[in-house]
């Protein structure tokens, strides 16, 4: 992914955050930091098992996939 899409993710969020507290309607997040690093933690897992390189198809093994 470039720097650019990057940025321009961020930015999207950061304007999208600021309407929402703007027209005061709660947002589609976790409104802590836990909430936040939760979700990176589930990202940065992913991450990790998918550079070791060993994983489990579990779609596959039940047939569905």
């Amino acid at each position: 992914m470039s720097n650019v899409v990057t940025v321009l993710a961020f930015l999207t969020g950061l304007l999208t955050g600021a309407l929402f507290a703007y027209l005061e309607i709660p947002i589609p997040a976790p409104p802590s930091i836990a909430g936040v690093l939760g979700i990176v933690g589930i990202y940065a897992g992913f991450k990790l098992v998918e550079w070791s390189g060993r994983s489990f198809d579990l779609l596959g093994a039940l047939g569905l996939g």
